[in-house]
């Protein structure tokens, strides 16, 4: 009876080891393939700043002025040396580029600019009524020292209403760190345009002795994606694009929603090609809508 037993307890041990090898250590190549490309899919990681394109052609020649363009590690711009701000600046936020580092407000003149230009300083906007506006925010730029500290270089602000930049702007930055938390990536393109806002000052068309123009209006468009790769590629008529378009007074609306416009709109207002990486028969889908979904 004994035997009997312990040939049926040994059985039985090899039938569950089996079962456990078939599950754990037996995968057909196929599988094996799909497993690795699912962990890569989940991982995020810093991807190029400029993959849904580079939206007025900008180049890095010095007789460019107008839409010359600054590369740095935690964002892409095209700037405007005699406006003394960006035309647009892109960027790439992902779980990757967030971390602990704490804000580091070391606003400073951006000193890679090219030798002669003017270099709008930390002081540049004090007294005008309007705040140093991040384009690409702090926030969004945590990973390390280094990386939060390139987003106060003054380069990469606009005179923005204090309403705007502090609410409005402030609620959709938020919103898009939400997004992220949530497991997806953004490609995020923001500018200005025009010329003449309304600051807590009054309105005016120029700050810092005519050298920084205060724009008209404060857009952005981003680009929402599951963490994954190809990223472009992977853009499809589906894929949800919120774009805004705020006027840059200090009479507007705390809640982002209600700016919510087209691309298309935007690119006929600033003449750029957004999201220009993307396949044509997408664009002209994804450009053509207006966000509804939600806010918070």
């Amino acid at each position: 009876m004994k035997q009997t037993f312990y040939r049926l307890l040994t059985l039985a041990m090899l039938g569950s080891l089996a079962v456990s090898c078939s599950h754990d250590d037996v995968v057909a190549p196929n599988s094996a393939v799909s497993a690795t490309s699912q962990l890569q899919d989940a991982t995020a990681t810093r991807d190029g700043n400029l993959a849904m394109g580079n939206p007025s052609g900008a180049t890095a020649s010095t007789t460019n002025y107008s839409n010359y363009l600054l590369t740095k590690t935690q964002y892409t711009m095209s700037y405007h040396r005699d406006q003394g701000k960006p035309n647009w600046v892109s960027w790439h936020l992902s779980s990757a580029w967030l971390g602990s580092t704490a804000r580091q407000d070391n606003f400073a003149a951006d000193n890679t600019l090219p030798s002669g230009w003017y270099r709008v300083g930390s002081t540049s906007y004090s007294g005008s009524g309007f705040d140093r506006g991040h384009n690409c925010p702090s926030a969004d730029r945590t990973g390390s020292v280094a990386d939060n500290s390139a987003t106060f270089l003054m380069s990469n602000m606009m005179p923005q209403a204090p309403n705007n930049n502090q609410q409005t702007w402030a609620g959709l930055e938020n919103y898009c760190r939400t997004l992220v938390n949530a497991g997806n990536e953004l490609y995020i393109i923001c500018g200005s345009y025009g010329k003449g806002g309304t600051g807590s000052n009054g309105t005016v068309s120029t700050i810092d002795n005519g050298r920084v123009t205060v724009p008209s209006n404060c857009w952005k468009v981003v680009v929402v994606l599951p963490v994954g790769t190809g990223d472009a590629s992977r853009v499809t008529s589906s894929t949800r694009v919120i774009a805004i378009n705020t006027p840059n007074n200090n009479s507007v609306s705390s809640s982002w929603g209600n700016y919510r416009t087209t691309v298309n709109a935007i690119e006929a207002a600033t003449g750029y090609d957004l999201l220009s990486a993307v396949s044509t028969a997408v664009q002209t889908t994804i450009e053509a809508k207006v966000d509804s979904g939600p806010t918070s």
